[in-house]
Order: C-alpha cells, then structure tokens, then sequence
C-alpha cells in the first residue's frame, strides 16, 4: 500500500504561484472522477450477501470462487464494512480495508481485515479479485472450513458429592458405507441388526438413506456391559468405535428423571433459538434436557485453511496440512447437583428389579425434604412414574382422611362403626377381601385406622367434608402444585364432590390422585411435624410454604401410623424396630378390575412410599418390597 511520503513533493519558494495554480487546477480535475468509494462499499454488500454479481469484478467467476471457499462455513455470513479507503491519483489505484465479523456462535465472533485493490479505467472502478480479499493469507487451491468442537458436559452430582452421571465407555456399533460396496451394504445392515437383534427392516431403512460415506449407528452400549463382539465386527463393512457418553452408574438409575443425552432432534433444534445444530449432542429427555444449557456449556470453534489438494486421493500431499487460522476454546458445562443418594437409589432400583409390573419407590429425608431416591422398577419401562405417575392412592390416603377427622373432633379413642359393606345412594363399598373379621362391628378410630377399614372412614363423611379432605392434604403436601425443577406430580384432591364420590374420596379413590412421590411427601410432612416441601436440586430455589399442619395433629397421626405396624395391616415391618410407621393401601382400577397396591412408612429420618401398579394388596404386595428397602437403609 502506498505510504503518505510516497506523495510528498519538495516545493521551492520561487515557484509557490504556479504551483498554487497548478494544485487547483488538479484539484478540480479530481473532484469531476469517481471516487472508488461507492464500488467498495459494493463489494463490502456483496461479501456480507455471499453474492458478488453487483460488482465490477475483473474475474467473473468470482461468485463461484466465493461459495468454494466459504462452503464449509456452515451458512454462516459474516458482516463486512469499509474500514478505509486509500487512494492514488497518480497511479488511477485504491485499496479497500475491510473489516470482517463472522458470528461462529454465543460468545465466539471472528474478526479481522482483509485489502482489496480496485483499478480506475476511465469512469469506474474495477476489483481485482483474489482469495485473500475473503481472509487474510487465503490462497488459490485453499478454501474455509469451521470445526465446532463440543464442550466436556457438567455432570450430574449425588447428594453425597460423588458424579452419578459422568462420562463413563460405550461401544458404538454399526455400519462404515464407506468400506463395504453398495451392492452389499443392505446384505450387511440386516445381518448386523440380526446379531444385534434390532429391527432389520428399520436399520437397514436408516443406512439406505444415509450418505455414501456415513458410518450409521445401529447400537450404542456400555462398555462395562457390551457381549463379545466378535461376530458383529466379521460383517462386511460392520465397525465397533469406542467412545464416551455422560451415563449413570447403571442404565435404569433414575432414568425417567434424570433422562438421557443424544443427537439433537428437529424439535430440539427449532426450539433452541439457534443454540443447536444437526449433529450436536444434547439433553433430550428429563433433567439433561431441562438443565441442557447449564450442562453443556458453549461451544468452541476452529476456523481453518483446507487446502484442496491436501484432500485429493489422486494428489496426494502429506506435507500440505490444514492451518488453523482461528480458534475460540469451549467452555465446559456446569455440574448440576442432586439430593439423589446413589446407595439408596440403586437399592431402591434392586428391591424393584423383579417385580414384572410397573412399580416404583420414593424415598425422602423428612428433616430438610431432600429426595434421596426415585426408583422405577423395569415395567415402568424407563418412565419417571415414580415422581409422576397419576394413580389412585387407596387407603394410604387414610393418612389424609384422619387428620381431616381429627381435626373435626374425631379421637384414637372415638369409636366408629365397621361393617362388612355400606351403602351410599346406592353404591356399594366393602372393605378389601382378607380384612380381618375380628375387626368388624363398634371399633375404636385408632383400630380402623389400623386394619384399614374402609366402611368406618366412609362413616365419617357426615362428620368430614370434601373441602375438608382437600385442606387436610394440603397441610400435608399434597393437591397443590410446586414448581421444583423437575417433573413432579402432587396428587388431586378435589374440594368439590357429589355424595358418591366424596365417599370414594375419603377411601383415596373417586377423583383423588398421587404419584409415589406424592404419598411419600406425605408421610414426610408426617414425621417432619410440618409441611414438607420435597427438594431434589438444592441449588433450584424452592418455594416456601407456611405449614399449616400442627405438632400436635404430627404426633397423633404417628402414633396412628405405629399402631398400623404394632395391631395392623403393616405388621411385616414389625421386626424393623420402634420407630416405624406405616400405612397400606389397595386401590381399584380398571375393567375387570385389578388392584394397585401401596405401602408408605416412615422410620427415623426417612420416609419411603412403595406402589406396584397391579397387585394382591398393600401388604402382601408392596410390603415385602418396602420391608426389604427400610432394611437395607440402615
């Protein structure tokens, strides 16, 4: 470029006039020429645009030039402005500074400037073209082309500090397109998912509309757990790639709410406000996908120069390598914390792991509401019922009716009437089929309470409102919806309801419904003595409650829920010491019908609820399971 001295002249004294004639001469010669202003702003637009058909180019294929070159930019159009415009009269030349943004990502603009030189032939101005006019030491045969390189994603901490979801080896298992022939890569998609036993019709779909080059996925396992492989890697063009994935300890720990991390979707794509991109990893279901811009972190990009024949089969070149020309680093995502404690968890996963049914266990520390466990058993088929399925609670909702009774005036001591069967505007209601006839007739509340009858807490409608019930659960945690970070069920107590169904409410059917978690709130708010509001993330600000369950109302409902484990239907949990409370519950579903079964304790500074969706009864059902729990809790 043209220095400032290069147009410095030396003036004598003796010629001042005509010099001073002369320069306003050329000074008005000048003023009449075009400026190569405008035709750089033209290219400055036309660069920005990705289109340089409006400008004066002495390379027509230009345009083309440009799209080779910024074809592995991913879209990405940067925004180019004229620094500067330095022009030589003498020599009819300018040279343009540009300044270049490209905006690669959040936090991550490239910037720099390039020079393009223009030449005045009579009245325009014309760009010579060249590569680096694009970026700065671009040359003929070398194009553009921008990495994004992920970030390490935060892991997901227990409640003892430890990371229960970290990244930890997989195995993934497909097929290279790349190495096997056309004509053979069907053959070899179904023998792969044959070996695999996947669906052979449905893989072999997948590798049929993959590129020519793909490598398509057909199975992704834990290294820990992978079978040998030996006859999968023996298919033509079959590959086995190791690599890492964030996962838990084990493949069902807590997985309906903790959730899991994949390629991005469409749906996640559109969502993201541009944040994601095909190919990227990211959360795609519970807490990796709610908290996916905190784990994830950002991005980093590196920008380089590829050099064709560095590519070319045919040329090969080992000295020609790709030159980074920008580099922005990632930025690791941030763990987030969990109250989940892996030892209970992965107890209350192993107690449930044989029972064929859809079942689940929520276990919760009463004295600051941490939610130690939320385990589903394997018929749950990896859904987060535990914390929000919908069910009807059965008598384990008693809880709720006997403080509502208690607070009407009901005593332990008062004595209600149980009879085998009662009957409300024509609908019949019994008690559950091996309730003990002993404890039938003119029975004090505290024995109702105790076997579960079902007939005595009906009896008590008169006395007990459906408003009432509603108030009762919520002082104990349950029918009012709290946002806790995390999907999460409080149950349904409507505070309205027709004589039938404000029956069927007071046994925990009708319209009243709970999760595990729910109930499990319950009997926390039981032993805590005030309403609990249950916290899985610690650093998720959680909503305050003024408790309206008293002390004393805390202490009666423990000494009821003992008398279940002492006198009652709880009394499998007997030999697990004096400090255990519990209640039992079966439910009624469906046609023909079939039975939910329930159990909730409570021991020390734990609470625990037990639901198995079709079962003989609480007791025989989920106690067993909930004794086996408490038992390896201590």
């Amino acid at each position: 470029m043209p220095s400032p001295a290069h147009h410095a002249r030396l003036v004598r004294p003796a010629t001042l006039a005509l010099t001073a004639l002369l320069a306003a001469g050329a000074l008005t010669s000048c003023s009449s020429a075009p400026s190569a202003g405008p035709e750089a702003d033209r290219l400055a637009e036309g660069l920005a645009a990705m289109d340089l058909s409006g400008v004066a180019l002495d390379d027509q294929s230009a345009t083309e030039n440009l799209d080779r070159i910024t074809a592995g930019l991913d879209g990405i159009k940067p925004t180019v402005t004229v620094k500067e415009v330095d022009e030589d009269g003498d020599e009819e030349k300018a040279t343009a500074t540009l300044a270049y943004r490209w905006e690669l990502g959040p936090e991550a603009a490239w910037e720099y400037e390039t020079h393009a030189d223009l030449t005045r032939t009579e009245d325009d101005w014309t760009v010579s073209w060249a590569p680096s006019i694009v970026a700065p030491d671009l040359a003929e045969g070398q194009r553009l082309r921008v990495r994004t390189v992920e970030p390490q994603r935060g892991d997901i901490m227990g409640g003892d500090g430890t990371a229960v979801v970290t990244e930890r080896a997989v195995l993934r298992i497909g097929l290279d397109k790349a190495a096997v022939d056309a004509g053979r890569q069907q053959d070899s998609a179904r023998v792969i998912a044959q070996k695999l036993e996947i669906d052979a019709d449905a893989y072999a779909a997948k590798v049929a509309a993959a590129g020519p080059k793909a490598f398509v996925e057909a199975l992704v396992l834990r290294t820990s757990e992978a079978p040998p492989l030996g006859d999968v890697e023996a298919v033509a063009g079959a590959r086995v790639i190791g690599d890492e994935l964030p996962l838990a300890p084990t493949r069902t720990f807590a997985s309906g709410i903790l959730g899991s991390v994949g390629e991005a979707t469409k749906e996640l794509i559109d969502e993201s406000d541009g944040r994601l991109s095909a190919g990227d990893q990211t959360g795609v279901s519970g807490l990796q996908r709610r908290y996916d811009e905190t784990l994830r972190g950002r991005d980093g990009y590196v920008v380089e120069l590829v050099s064709d024949a560095a590519e070319d089969p045919a040329n090969p070149s080992p000295e020609i390598k790709d030159t980074p020309v920008f580099e922005k680093e990632p930025v690791p995502g941030e763990p987030l914390r969990t109250t989940l404690d892996p030892r209970l968890q992965n107890l209350g996963e192993r107690v449930l792991s044989a029972t064929r049914p859809a079942s689940a266990l929520v276990a919760i520390r009463p004295s600051d509401g941490a939610v130690l466990a939320a385990a589903g058993g394997p018929g749950a088929d990896g859904q987060a019922i535990a914390t929000t399925g919908q069910y009807a609670p059965g008598s384990t909702f008693k809880i709720v009716t006997a403080l509502a009774a208690l607070r009407a005036g009901v005593t332990p001591q008062t004595t209600t009437r149980c009879p085998a069967t009662t009957v409300v505007d024509g609908k019949s209601f019994k008690n559950y089929d091996d309730y003990p006839s002993s404890a039938l007739g003119q029975i004090r509340f505290a024995d109702a309470f105790a076997q579960s009858c079902n007939t005595a807490m009906i009896g008590l409608r008169g006395e007990v409102a459906q408003s009432d019930l509603a108030s009762a659960a919520a002082s104990l945690g349950m029918g009012v919806d709290q946002d806790l970070g995390f999907p999460s069920y409080f149950g349904s107590v409507p505070s309205e309801a027709p004589t039938t169904e404000h029956a069927a409410s007071m046994i925990g059917q009708g319209k009243v419904l709970a999760s595990p978690f729910t109930i499990a709130t319950v009997a926390a708010s039981v032993a805590a003595g005030r309403t609990v509001v249950p916290t899985l993330l610690p650093d998720v600000a959680a909503p305050t409650v003024d408790s309206t369950l008293t002390a004393a109302e805390a202490r009666q409902l423990r000494a009821l829920m003992r008398r279940v484990v002492t006198d009652g239907s709880g009394r499998g949990l007997a030999g697990l010491g004096k400090d255990v409370g519990a209640k039992t519950g079966t439910a009624e579903y469906g046609s023909p019908v079939k039975t939910h079964a329930w159990m909730v304790a409570t021991q020390g500074d734990l609470a625990v609820a037990v639901f198995v969706e079709t079962g003989e009864s609480g007791s025989q059902t989920a106690g067993p399971l909930l004794e086996r729990f408490l038992a390896g809790a201590r």
